[in-house]
């Protein structure tokens, strides 16, 4: 057998320490487009707390006359009672605090900032808690403060057309978006599909997104699957949100505080508290952050949405 010839060159290995090696920035695949805060018009607070004042609820606010001789018949009198005890909703801290070695910070920040890099991704972190505490929270949280007669319930488990119709009976004065797990809207693009009515797209702020009666279902994994961002199995149940948003609406509005010190974005401030004796910066990122339902017919639910329904199709 003849001797397997020896390339007599360069190797891979020995050119790999004279080249350079293109970087990426640090890659967190936990992270979500978090459209849910993207997508709801947010007002700041000079003071951290809002209050709604809202009218007592009734038919009409006032009595009035229609008439084509008002001077034959009494003018209604009358005014518009208010609640005395409104609603106040008051902001709450998500914080953390980031530590980074500033030796590390010295030698190591090039061609990325060490520092400008821990930070970027820890608010993400924070952004990704202000999404989840929007939707989940126990006292401004849109599932907690769906109103009884906002609820509704799937006729079979899956969510159907009827269902998602349903829903917008309940919130028809313009509503905005749906907001519903993937998995959930996976489901309901079957059964849309398996009755002849596939959904069509359309494009909000850089992305693409079915719709139903030209309303778009928004995508978040922060309303949960038996209670799981991510479930391993086929099934589980979650819920739809309708949502309309806008103060000028009267609709679901997200809540910051405006102007904090160090602010770095929407209601995102990072501070430097201090280098301790090992040379060990640490900064204290905070998120203010609440939600305010202005009126009941501005948020609606779905509830009970099965997931796991799949189907099989005759493609002969």
């Amino acid at each position: 057998m003849a001797e397997k010839n020896i390339l007599n060159a360069l190797t891979f290995e020995q050119a790999y320490q004279l080249a350079d090696v293109t970087k990426t920035k640090p890659v967190y695949g936990a992270l979500t487009p978090k459209w849910v805060a993207r997508l709801l018009e947010f007002k700041g607070l000079d003071a951290g707390i809002y209050r709604v004042n809202r009218v007592v609820e009734g038919d009409a606010p006032l009595d009035a006359l229609c008439s084509q001789d008002p001077k034959s018949v009494e003018i209604p009198q009358g005014f518009v009672p208010y609640q005395t005890e409104p609603r106040e909703y008051r902001l709450n801290a998500i914080q953390t605090i980031l530590n980074v070695d500033t030796r590390v910070q010295d030698v190591y920040s090039s061609p990325y900032d060490q520092t400008a890099e821990q930070i970027a991704l820890a608010a993400e972190s924070l952004r990704e808690r202000q999404e989840s505490q929007i939707i989940n929270n126990d006292d401004y949280g849109l599932l907690k403060n769906v109103a009884e007669g906002q609820k509704v319930k799937t006729r079979a488990g899956r969510p159907t057309p009827d269902d998602l119709d349903e829903l917008i009976t309940k919130v028809w004065k313009e509503p905005s978006y749906f907001f519903a797990h993937p998995r959930a809207i996976a489901a309901f693009e079957r059964e849309a599909t398996r009755r002849g009515v596939p959904p069509v797209t359309t494009s909000i702020a850089g992305g693409t997104f079915i719709t139903w009666r030209g309303i778009p279902l928004i995508p978040t994994d922060k309303l949960f699957v038996d209670g799981l961002k991510n479930p391993k199995g086929k099934g589980g149940k979650t819920n739809i949100l309708l949502v309309r948003t806008g103060e000028a609406k009267r609709g679901v509005i997200g809540l910051f505080q405006k102007g904090v010190p160090g602010e770095q974005s929407r209601g995102l401030s990072v501070r430097l508290r201090g280098i301790d004796d090992s040379g060990v910066a640490s900064y204290l990122l905070s998120v203010y952050c609440s939600a305010a339902v202005l009126a009941d017919d501005a948020l609606a639910v779905l509830e009970d949405v099965e997931v796991g329904e799949y189907y099989d199709y005759d493609y002969k």
